[in-house]
């Protein structure tokens, strides 16, 4: 079975799956138990909900954030039951999309995402394995639970005077 997620989707499974995103400034992060044979993803936007949007009747995490993404499939990862620190996890993403806008919130949304990331899996005790972040652009991921293997092409973003240029190159 494919899954492709969606920018606040998750999802987790068993070994008949492949799970596929595309993360611009989002960031995916990958869980896989090697003996198991399962294993999960998210697509968060940002790192975190702001403090205008939370309320006291907010009971249902929202995957669009880093902390509610993870606390979605924190559930998944113990109806399995085994420890976190068996689960080998990968980070993909957080690239710089508006690579010509400098020190602005938008331009640095990636680089916030993937603290958020890292600071998560540090906090929960996984094993980080591998990681492709940052930089400018975006990411096509692939995710096999079957062999825990992740495939993922990085396009730099060009403007399109580069684009002309690169296409002359090649063409």
């Amino acid at each position: 079975m494919e899954i492709f997620l969606q920018p606040g989707d998750h999802y987790f499974a068993d070994r008949d799956t492949r799970i596929r995103t595309v993360l611009g400034s989002c960031v995916s992060i990958t869980f896989w138990h090697p003996q198991l044979l399962v294993g999960g993803m998210c697509h968060y936007m940002l790192p975190q909900r702001g403090r205008e949007q939370r309320t006291d009747d907010w009971p249902v995490p929202d995957g669009r954030y880093a902390d509610e993404a993870m606390a979605l499939l924190l559930k998944k990862i113990d109806a399995a039951g085994e420890p976190y620190k068996d689960y080998q996890v990968k980070l993909f993403g957080g690239g710089n999309m508006f690579p010509r806008m400098h020190s602005t919130n938008m331009s640095r949304i990636g680089d916030l995402n993937v603290q958020a990331a890292r600071r998560m899996v540090k906090q929960y005790g996984f094993s980080c394995v591998a990681e492709h972040l940052g930089d400018i652009g975006h990411r096509n991921v692939v995710f096999e639970v079957w062999s825990g293997e992740v495939w993922v092409k990085h396009s730099q973003v060009l403007s399109i005077t580069e684009q002309g240029v690169m296409n002359r190159r090649l063409g």
